[in-house]
Parts: C-alpha cells; structure tokens; sequence
C-alpha cells in the first residue's frame, strides 16, 4: 500500500512540475507576441546623437523559426542560399540609408585635344570626407561620378521593465543604427530575433 502511495505522489509531482512548465512555457510565449505587437506598431524613429551623428531606432521582433520561415519567406530563402540553416539562425538586421547632399562648386575650363583637335570642356571637383563628386560638361551633356562612403553601427539592447525605481526583466529589444555620413539618414530598419522552440 506504501508502494502505491508513494508512486501516486511521485506521479502527481511530476504531473504538477509538467504543468507548472507548460504554463510558463505558455506565459513567456504570450509576453512574445505581446512584444511583437508592440514592435510592429512601432515605427522608425529618427533622431540626432551628441556627437551630431544621425541615428534611427527601431523595435526588435523575435519570431520562432517556424514563423520566421513562414512569415520572412523571402529572407528565408535567401538565408538558405547562403548555405545556412534556419535553426541555426540568431537574428537578422536589415537597413537602408539615403544620401542627400547640396554641392555648389566652381566649374573650370579644361583643353583637351583629341586627334589634334582641341576641345574645351567645362570640370568641376567637390569633395567632402564623406562624398566625392566630379564630372565634366562637354558641349550639351554632362557626365558626373558621385562616391559616397558611410560605416553603419548597429547596437542592440535590451529594455527593462520599470516599477518605481526598480528595472527588471526585458520590457522589449531595440536596435539603434548610428551612420557615420552626416549627408545620410537612415529610412529603413528591421531587426528580428529568431527564437529555438524549447525541448518539452
């Protein structure tokens, strides 16, 4: 009888440690997709850091890997093609910039010959750390060559949560792009997190 009562309270312990698991294996699944809610209302803000750089910020998504296939289709597919398995994946970050810049430079006469003629051709030159611009008007067109360089620094950070004057657990995950380019704002960012299912 001590045999029996002892395999039923082992039984209802296990039981009950399955139970607690599942609810909070459930409990953080909801508190995702509360984040995920939030992250897709959530739209790109721009702002200006102390340095005078400019810098956009962004929500994070975590997504599953079985959602991110379904959901991100086309990045999945280019994922493969890269010869990584989904996963494997821990996260992926997407930017886009535009670049913007007024030039007022002096144009210059410049002879050239070509098969002993000469011709006069109008050049200008502007230059910046950041942008390069030239180009040359001959007769009625114009041709220009524009390089522009910029480094992207994307930090991502967790947000806790507050109450009073105690921060705790993760209230959502954002990525912050800082571009170096001051000609360059940032007006696109992504970035998802991908998230293993837990073993049950």
């Amino acid at each position: 009888m001590k045999k029996i009562a002892i395999l039923l309270m082992l039984g209802a312990a296990i039981a009950v440690a399955a139970a607690y698991r599942t609810a909070r294996h459930y409990r953080e699944d909801n508190a995702r997709l509360r984040r995920n809610q939030t992250a897709l209302s959530d739209s790109l803000r721009r702002y200006v850091t102390l340095c005078g750089e400019h810098a956009a910020s962004v929500e994070a998504l975590t997504l599953r890997c079985d959602e991110f296939r379904r959901l991100r289709a086309a990045d999945a597919e280019r994922i493969r093609s890269l010869g990584i398995r989904i996963r494997r994946l821990e996260s992926t970050a997407a930017a886009a910039t535009a670049t913007e810049v007024e030039i007022r430079t002096p144009l210059r006469d410049t002879l050239i010959v070509r098969d002993t003629v000469r011709d006069t051709v109008r050049f200008f030159r502007w230059r910046d750390p950041w942008v390069e611009v030239e180009g040359r008007i001959v007769r009625d067109s114009a041709e220009c060559s524009v390089r522009s360089r910029d480094t992207l620094r994307q930090i991502v950070h967790r947000i806790p949560r507050r109450f009073l004057f105690i921060r705790f657990g993760t209230k959502a995950v954002r990525q912050e792009i800082v571009s170096s380019n001051p000609h360059t704002q940032v007006v696109y960012a992504e970035y998802v997190e991908v998230k293993r299912r837990r073993q049950r």
